[in-house]
């Protein structure tokens, strides 16, 4: 009898300890999506307690989907900034048109989902090479460290010393601790932007407790339903780059399980969850697969939980002003680690697969990393957009455009062996 309660005890306490840790992996993550998610509203100027709260949402009904295999969090989506704006403009300011707008693009996801089951994830992933998907994950990874820079130049010096000890732990860090390098290193650097007088404390003594979000229901307009929802033909080839860049860090395909339809369905039902809320557009996030990789912790129960927290976040004004109070150059520094962790393992994907290095395949290569990494610049060299034009106001352009064009030159020079 003895023995069993010692026993108990011992199981009790390392549920507790295994739970502590799974909750400091969560607010990682947390933290890791926070900083964009509610970038995107407050440059559209939607509400970002309500994007925080569609980006917990969308995580779960993604989860429910993907019958919680896929390790993901979605938060809100850069993609749709420009043509939000649009439509704010064309309609007055009145920003739920922009919601419809938003609302039928989940549904071209969740029909293009349906799409994609009938004909079967095999016909599409046979075109999705190691020498495709590799070039665009690097484009992912690199296309995004800029934008880290630019976060961090706000002061180099604090987001040199946040990234310094980010590195640090991250390399001779070990057990728990190196787990927890993003988080030590946020907080580090905080205090340190702290003291020097970086941080407005009164974003936090000014915030209410609890506060309820201002929920705004959408209204529908062909012209908005135009302008906004053919953005999901740029933001697919997205998708699927940060579903295979998610499989390789986790070392699972989940293209083919759970598979391509459902994780469609998921980003597509998040982001019309998001929009008949007054949210932003969800996407599947970037950072949260560098948090990934850092960590080696793929538990997607841990996802779950960060979008728990995020849901709870946009009810508790206190603690999303201490988020909100951490300074740009702090997470600038965090990011460049966790955007070039993202370029890193599209080198991974093509040394891992040992893709064979031949005239064919380094052109599918190139050609994908130069229109993923210079289309603006090419486009400015040329004199015309280069990408695919859709209506006035939206381009399959980047990234998009890149992994359409490698995907065809891929099958046309590798016939053979598609």
């Amino acid at each position: 009898m003895t023995e069993n309660v010692v026993k108990t005890t011992l199981d009790a306490g390392t549920i507790t300890t295994a739970n502590a840790k799974k909750t400091i992996l969560a607010l990682q993550h947390l933290i890791a999506m926070f900083g964009a998610t509610v970038l995107v509203p407050i440059i559209t100027g939607m509400n970002p307690s309500i994007a925080l709260l569609s980006a917990g949402i969308g995580t779960l009904i993604f989860h429910a989907c993907t019958k919680g295999k896929v390790p993901v969090f979605l938060g809100s989506s850069f993609a749709f900034i420009p043509v939000i704006l649009t439509v704010k403009e064309l309609f007055n300011g009145d920003l739920a048109y922009a919601q419809g707008g938003i609302v039928v693009a989940g549904l071209i996801y969740v029909l293009l989902s349906f799409l994609i089951k009938t004909i079967g994830v095999e016909n599409i992933q046979k075109f999705l090479a190691p020498q495709v998907i590799g070039p665009m994950i690097i484009v992912i990874g690199l296309n995004l460290v800029p934008v880290a820079y630019g976060m961090a130049t706000q002061n180099l010096m604090v987001a040199g010393l946040t990234l310094g000890i980010a590195l640090l732990i991250t390399f001779l860090g070990k057990g728990f601790i190196k787990q927890l390098s993003i988080l030590i290193a946020v907080l580090v650097g905080y205090s340190i932007a702290y003291a020097m007088g970086l941080v407005d404390p009164t974003i936090v003594s000014s915030a209410k407790l609890v506060a309820i979000p201002q929920f705004t229901l959408p209204k529908f307009d062909m012209g908005a339903i135009a302008i906004i929802a053919p953005v999901v033909l740029a933001v697919f080839m997205e998708h699927l780059g940060d579903i295979t860049t998610n499989g390789q860090v986790v070392g699972k395909d989940f293209i083919k399980d759970p598979g391509l339809n459902r994780t469609l369905l998921g980003d597509g039902l998040a982001t019309m969850a998001a929009a008949l809320i007054g949210g932003p557009a969800n996407t599947t996030y970037g950072e949260n697969t560098g948090v990934l990789a850092i960590t080696k912790n793929y538990d997607p129960s841990t996802l779950r939980l960060a979008a728990v927290f995020a849901i709870v976040l946009a009810f508790v004004s206190k603690v999303g002003a201490v988020l909100s109070s951490i300074p740009t150059s702090v997470m600038g520094g965090i990011s460049i680690m966790l955007f070039s962790m993202i370029a890193l393992i599209g080198v991974k994907t093509i040394k891992n697969s040992k893709v064979e290095m031949n005239w064919k395949n380094l052109l599918v290569m190139a050609t994908i990393l130069v229109l993923g990494m210079f289309s603006s610049q090419l486009s400015a060299m040329l004199g015309f957009t280069v990408g695919i034009p859709i209506n006035e106001t939206v381009q399959i352009t980047g990234l998009s455009f890149a992994a359409i064009v490698g995907i065809l030159l891929n099958a046309a020079l590798n016939v053979k062996k598609a």
